[in-house]
């Protein structure tokens, strides 16, 4: 620090000095980014497509079977006596919690119930060098998918492929125009199937 700059500073200021030091201190915080969320915290969540299985017990009779369904295009499942619940978008603990409160009190006293879900798959088949079964690992799009399947053969045709999600809808798809920037990637879920088209010359 400067003394001669204290010494001949007046005395009032001398006691502000501290207060404008801490403020400055404050303001170079702020600029830390907040810490982003730990990894080992997130909680997977449904996806269309997901098949779900739902168990119930607890009911002195076999009043509700074990329930297993894909989930469908519009995000839900359909149960007995309650009709479509929304699934996607949840974890298994919050779905739970849904459903047991649309079947207690309305039509049980008392009821458990248990949601599960098996391995989250899709498939690319076709002119790929390992066509089949592929894991669900996280957020996945066309291009993305037959990366995972080894890539296209030489003989793909990459102005003409499909997806076809799990309700059986069927999206033409042009690899080229995606590729350039011209086109976008689209969204592939649990349960879609990517066909690569041979091309005849």
């Amino acid at each position: 620090m400067n003394y001669n700059f204290v010494r001949w500073m007046p005395r009032g200021w001398l006691a502000v000095l501290p207060l404008v030091a801490l403020f400055f201190a404050g303001c170079a915080s702020n600029d830390a980014p907040p810490p982003g969320p730990d990894p080992e915290t997130q909680v997977a969540h449904f996806h269309v497509g997901d098949t779900v299985t739902v168990v119930f017990t607890g009911l002195p009779n076999d009043d509700l079977l074990p329930h297993e369904e894909p989930i469908k295009e519009d995000g839900t499942i359909t149960l007995d006596s309650i009709g479509p619940v929304k699934a996607a978008g949840k974890t298994a603990g919050e779905l739970q919690n849904d459903i047991h409160d649309l079947y207690v009190p309305k039509y049980y006293t008392h009821l458990n119930v248990t949601v599960k879900t098996g391995d989250r798959v899709f498939y690319v088949t076709g002119e790929v060098k390992n066509p089949g079964r592929q894991i669900y690992s996280g957020q996945m799009t066309v291009t993305k998918a037959i990366t995972s399947a080894g890539d296209f053969t030489d003989f793909a045709n990459r102005k003409k492929d499909w997806l076809i999600r799990a309700n059986g809808q069927r999206i033409r798809v042009n690899c080229d125009d995606i590729m350039d920037g011209s086109a976008p990637d689209p969204q592939v879920y649990p349960g879609d199937q990517i066909q690569v088209t041979r091309r005849l010359f």
